[in-house]
């Protein structure tokens, strides 16, 4: 980065959510090597502590579960009191759980709804009014692939249903946004590589895709990175997936 880009950054702040490991990690740590202001949400705290010590004073810690309207507050006032306002809100917290829908329980229902439902309505709420007030702001969601084309091989009636109706708020909340300079859009990933994921099962997961290979956080970063740079592009869900959503083999 040149160094106007960079004194450029310094004055922008990003929220990101599940940013204590994985795909959020990854997005936190590249907004910070940008100069950017990161305050990252997590349920654990010493995780969040860990990050910190990792990415130094930019990265300003929140815990608790953001599908708690009052966490959610607490996370954006944190942002706005330690940084003036809010540039950009990525909102990467989420539980994906495949099994056949006759099996998911009351609990999955609810840890379900509440962290990939909730986690991003009252979060957004707050960035996407303070974003109105300002004129300007993204709003990045990460949803799945799988909620653009299920798949026989992946079972995962809840994770589709609650990330599918992310994919169609991503479409409305731009329409609605965007006579404010406020873009939204979303991320749907396939199957990342990440240590989630037993190296037994690499071969299935692989499968899946066209391209015969998982993704990394990188390739979502670049992902995001992009949408959030992005003055013309509004309402997409960009899939990034290795082919995953246009078919199968």
């Amino acid at each position: 980065m040149n160094t106007a880009s960079k004194n450029n950054a310094e004055n922008k702040t990003v929220i990101v959510t599940g940013a204590s490991s994985g795909i959020g990690l990854a997005v936190a740590e590249a907004y910070i090597k940008r100069g950017y202001n990161v305050v990252g949400n997590a349920r654990t705290l010493s995780r969040l502590q860990e990050v910190a010590e990792k990415l130094g004073q930019r990265f300003v810690p929140v815990d608790g579960d953001i599908g708690d309207a009052a966490v959610a507050k607490r996370v954006f006032d944190t942002a706005v009191a330690q940084f003036g306002k809010v540039d950009i809100l990525i909102n990467n917290a989420g539980i994906f759980l495949a099994k056949p829908f006759a099996e998911y329980t009351t609990d999955d229902v609810d840890r379900i709804f509440d962290t990939n439902l909730k986690g991003f309505l009252y979060i957004t709420q707050l960035a996407g009014t303070h974003m109105v007030g300002n004129r300007d702001g993204h709003i990045v969601n990460v949803t799945a692939s799988v909620a653009l084309q299920p798949s026989a091989k992946v079972p995962a009636l809840l994770p589709v249903l609650v990330k599918g109706g992310l994919n169609q708020a991503t479409r409305a909340l731009a329409i609605e946004l965007a006579p404010h300079n406020v873009m939204v859009n979303a991320v749907a990933p396939g199957v990342i590589d990440t240590p989630m994921h037993h190296p037994d099962s690499h071969g299935f997961l692989k499968a899946l895709h066209p391209v015969g290979a998982m993704g990394t956080n990188q390739d979502i970063v670049d992902a995001v990175l992009y949408l959030t740079s992005a003055r013309f592009t509004t309402g997409a869900v960009l899939a990034v997936d290795g082919g995953m959503s246009a078919g199968s083999l």
